[in-house]
C-alpha cells in the first residue's frame, strides 16, 4: 500500500526529474513513512527549473516520489489555475492507496472525491490558522475571508477523518478535534548530536547578551518585527543587547529598515536561510533564544534552542505553553510585554542557568528514538484501518 500525503509547500523540478527545496522537510523526513507503506507520493506546487541553486536541498528519492499541482503563488494564481489544480489534486489518488491530508486548499479538493464514496483518510494538524490568517502576520485583501474559510476547513476535515495525528499534546486538539482514533505526537524529533551536553551557566559579568530568533521571513508568522521593536525598547532602557535573526523571505528588506529607523545599525544581524549545522552554531553563540509567533504547532526551531540549552521567551499560542512554563511567556503582538519579559530575565543570570537546565532536560522528551516509535504505531494503525475498509468496500 502506497501513502498519498498532501503538502503545503513550493517544490522545483530540474530536467533529471529530481524536486528541490531551499527549506523544510527532505527526503529522510518522508523515507520514513517506508518503515509503514510500500510508497511515498507527495502531492505539492512543483515548478519545472532548468537548474537549482547550491543552497537547495534534494526531497524526493527511493519510494519518495511527487505527484505535481500546477505551480501557483497567492489566491489570485490559485484561482486562475483553478480547473488545472483540481484535476491534478484529484487524480493524485488510486484506489487502494492511504490518504494523509494537512488542511490547506489542496487538501479540501482532495476530499471532495473522498467523500462521496466514505473514502477514509487521516489529517496531520501542525498548526492553527486562525493565527495564520493574523492581521498582523499576512498583509492580503483576502486575509479575512482566509481566516474564517481556513479554520472551518480543518474543523471539517478533523470531523470527518478517520484519524488524526497532531503535533501538540493537547493545544491544537481543543480548537480542532477528531472523534475518531487521534494521537497527538510532535513532528520535532531530535537526534543526539542535537543536544548539549550540559545545561549552561550564566554570570553577572557578562556585559552584551545576544539574542536569537530563528523562523521565516517570508510572512510574518514568527513576528520578527515585534522582536525587534522589544529589543529597541530594551537598549533604550540601558541593555547591551544584540540580535541575530536566521531566516530569509520577501519581508526582509522593510524588517532591515524598521533597523535603521529604530537606530539599531550594529546590533542586529540577519544570517539569512542557514543550514542546520549553521542555525546550531547561532543557537551556541547565543545567551537567549526569542519566538514571539503569532501562530504555531509546535516550534522546531525552539525546541533546538532548548536542546542547546537556552533559556527561551515565547508566546501563549499553539503548543509553545507545552514547552515553557508560563513565567517564559508573554501574549501574542505586546512589544511592551517582551521587552519586560527580556530585561526581567538578562537582570537575573541565576534564573537564566535554571531556565537552561529545565529547557534542556523538556526537550530530552523530543529524542528521535522516543518520538520515533509512537508516529509509527499511529501510521501502522492507520494503515490497518484503510485496509480493513477496502476489504469491504470493493470497486
Amino acid at each position: 500500500m502506497n501513502v498519498v500525503i498532501d503538502i503545503d509547500g513550493r517544490y522545483d523540478r530540474t530536467l533529471d526529474g529530481s524536486v528541490w527545496v531551499k527549506s523544510g522537510c527532505l527526503y529522510d523526513y518522508w523515507a520514513r513513512f517506508l518503515e509503514v507503506f510500500d510508497g511515498v507520493r507527495l502531492v505539492a506546487r512543483v515548478r519545472e527549473v532548468p537548474r537549482v541553486s547550491p543552497d537547495m536541498q534534494r526531497v524526493d528519492g527511493e519510494g519518495v516520489t511527487f505527484h505535481p499541482i500546477p505551480h501557483y503563488i497567492g489566491p489570485w494564481q490559485y484561482l486562475m489555475k483553478l480547473q488545472q489544480i483540481k484535476h491534478a489534486a484529484r487524480s493524485a489518488v488510486n484506489w487502494g492507496d492511504a490518504v494523509v491530508l494537512c488542511a490547506g486548499p489542496i487538501s479540501g479538493i482532495i476530499r471532495t472525491k473522498l467523500k462521496p464514496l466514505g473514502y477514509p483518510f487521516a489529517v496531520r494538524v501542525i498548526g492553527d490558522p486562525r493565527g495564520t490568517f493574523a492581521p498582523s502576520s499576512v498583509v492580503h485583501p483576502l486575509r479575512p475571508f482566509f481566516r474564517w474559510w481556513s479554520p472551518r476547513l480543518l474543523r471539517k476535515l478533523c470531523d470527518e477523518a478517520t484519524a488524526c495525528i497532531y503535533v501538540t499534546e493537547s493545544s491544537l486538539q481543543k480548537h480542532y478535534p477528531c472523534p475518531a482514533y487521534s494521537v497527538g505526537v510532535s513532528d520535532v524529533d531530535l537526534p543526539a548530536e542535537a543536544f548539549a551536553a550540559e545545561p549552561r551557566t550564566y554570570r553577572s559579568d557578562k556585559r552584551r547578551i545576544r539574542i536569537v530568533t530563528v523562523g521565516t521571513l517570508a510572512q510574518l508568522y514568527k513576528a520578527p518585527d515585534v522582536l525587534i521593536d522589544a529589543v529597541a525598547n530594551c537598549v533604550q532602557g540601558g541593555l547591551d543587547l544584540e540580535l541575530v535573526v536566521c531566516g530569509d523571505g520577501k519581508h526582509l528588506p522593510e524588517l532591515k529598515t524598521r533597523v535603521g529607523a529604530l537606530g539599531l545599525d550594529g546590533r542586529v544581524r540577519f544570517r539569512g536561510e542557514l543550514s542546520r549545522d549553521e542555525v546550531r552554531y547561532e543557537l551556541d553563540k547565543a545567551d537567549l533564544f526569542i519566538l514571539p509567533s503569532r501562530q504555531e504547532g509546535l516550534p522546531r526551531a525552539m525546541v533546538e534552542a532548548m536542546a542547546r540549552g537556552l533559556p527561551c521567551i515565547g508566546t501563549t499560542v499553539g503548543g509553545i505553553p507545552e514547552l515553557l512554563p508560563s513565567d517564559d511567556l508573554i501574549p501574542p503582538n505586546d512589544r511592551a510585554a517582551l521587552a519586560a519579559k527580556i530585561m526581567e530575565i538578562v537582570s537575573d543570570p541565576q534564573r537564566m542557568s535554571v531556565m537552561s537546565r529545565r529547557n534542556l532536560a523538556k526537550a530530552a522528551q523530543y529524542r528521535e528514538d522516543l518520538l520515533r516509535a509512537r508516529w509509527i504505531a499511529f501510521y501502522r494503525r492507520f494503515r490497518e484501518i484503510t485496509e480493513e475498509w477496502l476489504k469491504t468496500n470493493r470497486r
